[in-house]
């Protein structure tokens, strides 16, 4: 499978993980900042919060890291929690910013 084709699949798969006080997905967000699937398979993502103190960080990176590993052609999943840049509004997706008000 391709390198392509597995973060396609990566994608799809952030799309069902949800900040549980927020109802958009975190890759509409703007939460997932960087995908990199290397030659062995091995996903590392880089990814931020909407708050540096949210109290379901854990959670949400856990439930991240559980799907992206279950993701077909993944051989494991690192989470990298990073705050440059700082999470905007901005950095929604337009179907995020409609659901949440923002238009």
């Amino acid at each position: 499978m391709e390198k392509f084709e597995i973060e396609e699949k990566i994608v799809a798969m952030l799309k069902t993980v949800y900040d549980p006080e927020i109802p958009v997905n975190v890759y509409d967000l703007g939460l997932i900042y960087k995908i990199d699937v290397t030659d062995d398979k091995d996903t590392v993502i880089d990814m931020t919060l909407t708050a540096p103190n949210c109290p379901a960080a854990d959670f949400i990176m856990e439930d991240i890291r559980q799907k992206v590993e279950s993701v077909e052609g993944v051989r494991s999943a690192t989470i990298n929690l990073v705050f440059e840049p700082e999470w905007d509004k901005d950095m929604m997706s337009e179907e995020a910013k409609l659901e949440l008000g923002f238009l």
